[in-house]
């Protein structure tokens, strides 16, 4: 197309026409306008509505209690000031009598030479020292009649009545620049408010082209108010700038809004668009403010399949709850970074449900879960090989109940279980299907195991997928969040994740879920100083910055004491916490030991029965009382099915029974192996 043909060509419009608005277009547009909350956020949770009722009656109780003990403080001021009262009342009276407020326009009238006017003033003085002076005669004869009545009334009484003028007088010859009473209290200076002007300069100074580029608006779509101990802006960027960049930089809008990193939280709306900033600017750091005390650390107790608990704060300290129903729960930072103080909360709630089966497995060594040792039926602390195969063998008993579990589902009435799931009621009513919860800290010494750790991730990841119809809940927490650390298998599929601290992107996503670092959502942007602080998905609609409640261990061994209180009426103590040994002393993996079985016998395909009892014979330790039921569910992630075997009961009757061959058990150990030395 030549150029000729290029301007002869018709112009096609491609916007749309203008629409008039219409009464219809407005209703609808104002029917799906954002509406503001008439109640405030406060009171709408009754959680949060119950803390703020608590402190206010202990702010009161403080008050008083101060003020009551200082009272003969306040007393003797009073009393040494009431001579003083009596002196500038008796000032004032006379004042007032002898029309001491007209004396300069008197003495100008005389200046001026005025003689009528200073005769009219000075007749209308007279008149009003008359009537004063008669007031004031009244008021003294009515003070001394009160007086001398009082003088025959009760001595409490007279108590009273000294007391009353001791306060007036006393009062009144109080200089105005001091106070009779202490403060109570004393304010922090309060920060200065935040505005669209100064949000604006410092989203502008953050270095984002886009920002300041010609003809780019920053357009604030709700007032700036405060929300908590904070203020709240709602802000739309300009084209092509995202909150991620903003996240990205949030040291430098710290800088440009002068406040401190800990105290600037910009964060996603994930309703709305990509552009949509929801900034939280604090009046204090976060990292600065005094944690709250975890209220169930002196009282209540915790069902776990049908409600939540308290997990911790977010910026705005209101309480963050969590529930652990149908899912699985990952945490993971840095060391120091508080993980293990989120999975002691965790650990604790799970123990305050008196029903709930618990197994803790803290692979650190230190003893940081010891307190739950008095609850757990099972109990495994160390980092040693003998420690790891103990959390494997727990992990295959686990495995093992979700067999058992679903079994007994299968064979319940579908009105009972419509939807296939363990519920609460079911979990009351069925000593089966109660709660159990697994928690693994410092998981990574599990998975990354050169001999258990390929099994325990496949057990794992069975667990999460298959666990949460079955009240079975499992809960992870690493300080290496890898991909060798961490099977994919596991990190994709937990429902709940906990992200402190990490140090680059893959390790962010690891936790919290691939593009998490993309859509802002970085708990890379902590600091060492911000100890307990997190980012939480998984239980609201929107990510969550959340400063867990920290409970040390000398109140984590009271609070288990509670727990196993509770565990001893409701007859759930089981285990570990009777003081059971424990069978999961391994040495070897499954797969060796069956290796060695098939090595002593020269049957080819072996019933599991029999398998199960030379099992037993060969580590009674580890499984003398394992099922074939449980030897299945064991096998099953090794990659081996039994099928039938036709075989011989002792009295020479031939029977068809389920069990394994030795083929299976070759190729499940050389492929065990060769994975491990890939």
């Amino acid at each position: 197309m030549n150029e000729e043909e290029i301007i002869d060509a018709e112009i096609v419009p491609v916007d749309p026409p203008a629409q008039p608005a219409t009464i219809f277009a407005t209703i609808t547009s104002t029917r799906d306008a954002e509406k503001r909350p008439i109640v405030p956020a406060y009171l709408r949770n009754r959680e949060e509505a119950r803390q703020l009722g608590g402190w206010l009656a202990r702010y009161g109780l403080h008050v008083v209690v101060y003020h009551l003990t200082r009272l003969p403080k306040y007393a003797a001021k009073l009393i040494a000031r009431a001579p003083g009262g009596v002196l500038v009342a008796l000032v004032a009276a006379l004042s007032w009598v002898f029309d001491r407020e007209a004396t300069p326009l008197r003495l100008q009238a005389v200046a001026r030479g005025h003689v009528e006017e200073y005769l009219k003033l000075s007749k209308q003085r007279n008149v009003r020292v008359k009537r004063r002076g008669a007031l004031v005669a009244l008021g003294v004869l009515a003070l001394v009649a009160v007086t001398v009545v009082a003088m025959w009334l009760p001595n409490w009484v007279q108590g009273l009545y000294v007391a009353v003028l001791v306060v007036v007088f006393g009062k009144l010859g109080t200089p105005q620049d001091r106070r009779v009473t202490d403060v109570a209290t004393v304010r922090a200076s309060a920060p200065p408010r935040l505005t669209s002007e100064v949000v604006t300069r410092a989203l502008q100074a953050m270095g984002i082209a886009a920002m300041t580029a010609k003809g780019a608006s920053i357009a604030y779509v709700a007032p700036i108010t405060r929300d908590g101990p904070g203020w709240r802006a709602d802000i739309d960027l300009p084209f092509g700038v995202t909150v991620a960049d903003v996240a990205e930089r949030r040291d430098r809008l710290a800088s440009g809004l002068r406040r401190p990193l800990s105290a600037v939280w910009p964060e996603p709306s994930l309703e709305q668009h990509a552009g949509r900033l929801i900034l939280w600017v604090g009046d204090q750091p976060l990292n600065q403010v005094k944690p709250k005390a975890w209220p169930l650390a002196k009282t209540g107790t915790v069902d776990l399949l049908g409600g939540a608990f308290p997990f911790g704060t977010d910026q705005r300290q209101r309480p963050v709850m969590i529930g652990l129903a149908e899912t699985n729960a990952l945490v993971g930072s840095l060391p120091g970074g508080g993980k293990t103080a989120a999975v002691r909360v965790l650990a604790l709630a799970a123990a305050l449900d008196p029903y709930a089966e618990l197994r803790i497995h803290e692979h650190k060594g230190s003893g940081d879960l010891s307190a739950l040792e008095r609850c757990a039926h099972r109990y495994v602390s160390g980092v040693s090989d003998d420690k790891i195969a103990e959390t494997l063998a727990s992990m295959r008993e686990v495995y093992a109940e979700l067999e058992k579990r679903a079994a007994v589902l299968g064979k319940l009435p579908r009105s009972v279980v419509p939807d296939s799931k363990v519920t609460p009621e079911l979990a009351r009513s069925n000593k089966a299907l109660r709660p159990l919860v697994l928690v693994v800290d410092e998981a990574q010494e599990v998975f990354s195991h050169g001999e258990y750790g390929d099994e325990a991730g496949k057990l794992a990841e069975a667990i999460i997928k298959r666990g949460r119809a079955l009240a079975v809940i499992a809960v992870f927490a690493t300080q290496r969040p890898d991909s060798k650390s961490l099977p994919t298998g596991v990190s994709t599929n937990v429902g709940v994740r906990f992200c402190l601290r990490v140090m680059d992107q893959t390790a962010n996503d690891m936790i919290l879920g691939t593009s998490s670092y993309k859509n802002g959502i970085r708990a890379t942007t902590f600091t060492p100083r911000d100890k307990g602080i997190g980012y939480l998905v998984g239980v609201g609609d929107e990510p969550a910055v959340v400063r867990t409640y920290y409970v040390d261990t000398l109140e984590a061994e009271k609070v288990a004491e509670r727990a196993r209180v509770a565990r001893e009426r409701a007859g759930t103590v089981t285990g570990h916490a009777l003081g059971e040994a424990s069978p999961l002393t391994p040495e070897a993996s499954l797969l060796e030991d069956l290796a060695v079985i098939f090595a002593t016998i020269t049957d080819e395909r072996v019933w599991r029965e029999t398998v199960v009892e030379l099992l037993a014979a060969h580590k009674p330790a580890l499984y003398a009382r394992m099922t074939p039921d449980e030897l299945t569910a064991a096998l099953r992630p090794l990659g081996i099915t039994p099928g039938q075997v036709w075989a011989k009961l002792p009295d020479g009757t031939p029977k068809n029974r389920r069990g394994i061959s030795r083929a299976d058990v070759t190729e499940a150990l050389e492929r065990h192996r060769r994975e491990i030395n890939a």
